[in-house]
């Protein structure tokens, strides 16, 4: 049994109508994940629906309200400036255990799925050297691979070679079984704390290479950096050190986010 809770707002019961979900998580450089809190911050947007999970760490923060909110990814609806809604999956956490990782993926996929998402656009950054900026389109299926060839895209078939962890490459990997349609665009990145160059990188590949506008500016992205970089110094936080930390060790290649 499926320990996840979802907790919806303003009434909603499924999410609404539309193409694209983009998902992104903290992570290395924390690429995909300051892309899309960019998004939400920068254009009209409504929180749609919160999804709590026990093996989220036990970190309550304080919304813009002030008040203190229980650990959650949050799924937010986006006005682009095209008129286009697309929905914005992100969190400051993902479960920190696999079968809770398992277990959120599976349920996103399932409302995916239920909602008949257009694409599942999941946002990542990939360690490498100073000076690498190359940016990698990675698919799950045949289908996927094809579809995204047709928009005269380059799949790799190379890269990350050591894979994908955690809960984005679970979404990543489990999409086909759930028939959602799916791609994972990824960012290189030096590993700074958040990568605004590598973020700003991301968000134009999606535009040019998805005619996806998202109309955001560098300047919004840099301030939303600076929020980020507050929260995951952890400055100031009540009671013990659970050691909220992102790194990843092993090969360069593997990655969170």
């Amino acid at each position: 049994m499926s320990r996840v809770r979802l907790l919806w707002e303003d009434g909603d019961e499924s999410l609404p109508e539309h193409h694209y979900l983009l998902e992104a998580v903290p992570g290395v450089g924390n690429v995909g994940k300051l892309v899309l809190d960019t998004l939400v911050n920068t254009h009209p947007s409504r929180t749609v629906l919160r999804i709590l999970h026990p093996d989220l760490p036990p970190h309550a923060t304080l919304n813009d309200a002030g008040l203190l909110e229980p650990p959650c990814m949050t799924v937010s609806a986006v006005d682009l400036p095209s008129g286009e809604t697309v929905l914005v999956l992100t969190a400051n956490f993902q479960p920190l255990s696999p079968a809770g990782q398992y277990e959120v993926a599976t349920a996103v996929l399932e409302l995916c799925s239920d909602a008949g998402t257009g694409l599942l656009l999941i946002l990542a950054g990939l360690a490498a050297e100073v000076g690498q900026e190359s940016v990698y389109l990675v698919c799950s299926s045949v289908a996927d691979k094809e579809a995204m060839e047709a928009r005269g895209l380059e799949v790799s078939s190379e890269h990350p070679s050591a894979g994908i962890i955690g809960l984005t490459g679970l979404l990543a990997s489990l999409a086909p079984i759930h028939k959602v349609p799916s791609a994972c665009v990824v960012a290189e990145t030096a590993g700074t704390s958040v990568d605004v160059v590598a973020g700003d990188r991301l968000a134009k590949w999606i535009e040019e290479s998805l005619d996806l506008r998202l109309g955001l500016e560098i300047d919004s992205t840099e301030s939303t950096a600076e929020k980020l970089r507050e929260f995951f110094e952890l400055d100031e936080i009540a009671e013990i050190d659970i050691g909220l930390g992102n790194s990843v060790e092993g090969d360069s290649e593997a990655f969170y986010a």
